[in-house]
């Protein structure tokens, strides 16, 4: 049988099942891979080719992929035909539910950093953003924890180069904008920070703090802690009780913690504040005179006062949260809960 007497076959048998695929009574992948498939009746066509003169190779080749062509149209158009009818035929439920779109959710550390933003913009607090990238300088040497000083041994740090390094807190963020703008500065800066610990249910190498600034003339720590009371009011409730304690901190003299009294009401409570009721929330104090010299302020005109949160830390605490690791490993069973 010659080349053409069985491309006519084909056209024969295919004008057979396409009839039958009509009706139903073949199915339509097993028809598209019995010609049109690697080992199908038109890909056996072209092996075939070697074997005819080659004066009449290009016509046959011609003849072939017409073939190959009409098939494949004559296939498609058929099953966006069937695809359509089916489409038709579908009932409408008009009694079944709607889909349920799923809405995103702010992050609780969001949540968190957003409260606190709008906690202190009412009394007059603006927000500045640095670079999580730093140098030791403004890191360290600037806010009074030169090369060599016991305090360096508090934060174990990450290092790009010698002396560029993964941010350990956002005071380095204040003084970047004290270097560029004259007092008065009442300021918070916002960010992540990274330290080099153990990831546990209560710590994590990376996390959030809020630090803030204020520079002014005769600035007193009671300015500090009336703020710092306003503050503990407004997020905790105003039945909220406070404390401060004595403390130590390279880049404020005098120093102190500020604890709230978060009660015994509980085993949880008892377990994080162990056994006493209260709970160490955030570190303040006097700006040391030896960092606004190193912005060159005069320390006989200005002073002014600094404090810092953990963000985690009080997430957790908001919202019962008992794994620091929930908030980073973008669960959305667990997100979703913050609508």
């Amino acid at each position: 049988m010659s080349l053409i007497d069985e491309i006519s076959k084909i056209k024969s048998i295919f004008k057979s099942d396409l009839d039958l695929l009509k009706e139903n009574k073949l199915n339509q992948d097993e028809v598209k891979y019995k010609y049109l498939g690697r080992k199908g009746l038109v890909s056996k066509l072209y092996s075939k080719l070697s074997s005819i003169d080659n004066k009449e190779k290009p016509k046959a080749g011609k003849i072939i992929n017409e073939l190959k062509l009409d098939i494949s149209n004559k296939l498609n158009t058929l099953f966006s035909e069937n695809n359509v009818s089916q489409n038709h035929a579908t009932k409408l439920d008009h009694s079944l539910p709607g889909l349920r779109l799923n809405n995103g959710s702010i992050h609780p550390l969001t949540l968190i950093i957003n409260e606190i933003k709008d906690i202190f913009s009412k009394i007059g607090f603006s927000n500045v953003y640095g670079s999580e990238i730093d140098t030791d300088y403004y890191n360290f040497e600037a806010l009074n924890i030169p090369k060599h000083h016991p305090a360096r041994d508090m934060q174990d740090t990450f290092y790009i180069e010698k002396d560029i390094l993964l941010r350990t807190h956002t005071s380095s963020s204040q003084v970047h904008f004290m270097e560029n703008n004259n007092p008065p500065i009442r300021v918070l800066s916002p960010g992540r920070v990274y330290r080099n610990e153990d990831i546990s249910v209560r710590s994590y190498c990376l996390f959030h703090q809020i630090e803030g600034l204020y520079v002014d003339k005769n600035v007193t720590f009671s300015d500090l802690k009336g703020t710092l009371e306003y503050f503990a009011k407004e997020f905790f409730g105003p039945k909220i009780k406070i404390r401060f304690r004595p403390s130590y901190f390279p880049f404020t003299e005098p120093s102190a913690e500020m604890d709230v009294y978060w009660g015994l009401n509980s085993e949880s409570d008892y377990r994080i504040t162990k056994g006493t009721g209260w709970l160490e929330i955030l570190g303040c104090g006097m700006v040391n005179p030896k960092v606004f010299k190193s912005v060159n302020y005069d320390v006989k005109k200005w002073n002014g006062y600094a404090f810092g949160l953990g963000i985690e830390r009080i997430a957790m605490l908001k919202y019962g949260i008992d794994d620091i690791r929930l908030l980073y490993e973008g669960d959305i069973n667990f997100l979703g809960q913050f609508k």
